[in-house]
């Protein structure tokens, strides 16, 4: 397992490197660092001498993908590009485009305590929720029961995220004014501020999620084996969990696991909807100010969680079936 973790990571280098190449080459191919410098000094009348300034107080006076000055490798040396994703690989995220003043690792350290303060919750009880209501339905499979269950699920999965939110806050926050309709307060303050958010994402994600499930623990429970156990005399709910869950794993742990950089990472809906000073907003204040700076730490710590996420998960998968190999 060691040698199939090593393997890997030192793949994951070279993919990193590419997400970062890329990121660079759409971002540059939309804007020059010269728009990047007039839409943050702001004002109408910009001039050269204070883009040039600009630019180089960051780095962007060096050339973006090569130097035609310079021969073979040293061609891609001291570039933008080149430069700066070894800073990323570094984790050296560097300060914003938009302020000097603002340092983006400390950002980060910071916002990602909020993000999982939210997205923690909502994982863990994600899982436990769905799961429970999906053997619920497999339970009652072919009852009244289970057909409206499945219908359930399908109304919440048509429905948009976004109507959860509205609703929620205008039933819950401005009619009932049981929770704050929006804003963040640190300690146990926080609790009352992201009760909404936690229930309202639950709702948003369980009847997709269940609906998934079911589907996999129902093919599970059509197998030879769960017929055979259910023959020997064992009660269904001990069929149910100690055979059909046990072996719908595999799927299961691939459905959460892919969630798992998004506990990090943040939600950028509910955050900028309820005001939470996460991740998630963070990134949607730096995309609508068009800072890169911001975006571009934001995709590499994506791509980060991505990989690490598919590692975990095939780590799991070797505890969960012994059949699975790492080799």
């Amino acid at each position: 397992m060691l040698n199939y973790i090593l393997r890997r990571l030192g793949y994951s280098v070279f993919i990193l490197l590419g997400v970062n190449m890329l990121t660079f080459m759409l971002f540059f191919s939309v804007n020059t660092p010269d728009d990047m410098a007039r839409l943050n000094i702001g004002g109408k009348r910009v001039t050269q001498e204070q883009i040039e300034r600009w630019k180089a107080e960051r780095g962007y006076n060096k050339p973006l993908y090569w130097n035609e000055h310079k021969l073979g490798a040293d061609r891609f040396k001291q570039t933008i590009v080149w430069e700066r994703s070894l800073s990323l690989l570094a984790f050296d995220f560097g300060r914003s485009d938009a302020s000097a003043a603002v340092n983006i690792g400390h950002e980060v350290k910071v916002r990602m305590g909020v993000s999982l303060q939210l997205a923690v919750p909502i994982f863990i009880l994600q899982v436990i929720v769905s799961t429970t209501f999906a053997l619920l339905l497999v339970f009652f499979r072919n009852t009244r029961i289970d057909f409206w269950g499945v219908v359930l699920c399908v109304l919440m999965l048509s429905i948009s995220s976004l109507f959860y939110i509205i609703v929620g806050q205008y039933l819950f926050a401005r009619v009932l004014m049981l929770v704050p309709m929006s804003g963040y307060a640190g300690g146990l303050s926080a609790v009352k501020f992201l009760l909404l958010p936690i229930a309202l994402s639950l709702l948003a994600r369980l009847g997709g999620e269940a609906r998934l499930y079911r589907a996999m623990l129902l093919e599970e429970a059509g197998k030879d084996y769960v017929r055979t156990a259910r023959a020997k005399g064992l009660a269904e709910p001990s069929v149910l969990f100690r055979h059909v869950l046990r072996n719908a794993l595999i799927p299961i742990i691939t459905s959460a696991g892919s969630y798992l950089p998004y506990v990090f990472l943040g939600s950028l809906v509910f955050e900028s909807f309820f005001g939470i000073p996460g991740l998630g907003s963070f990134t949607i204040e730096a995309i609508s100010g068009q800072d890169f700076a911001i975006v571009r730490t934001m995709v590499f710590l994506g791509a980060v969680l991505y990989i690490a996420s598919n590692l975990l998960i095939d780590i799991v998968y070797s505890w969960v079936d012994p059949r699975v190999r790492l080799v």
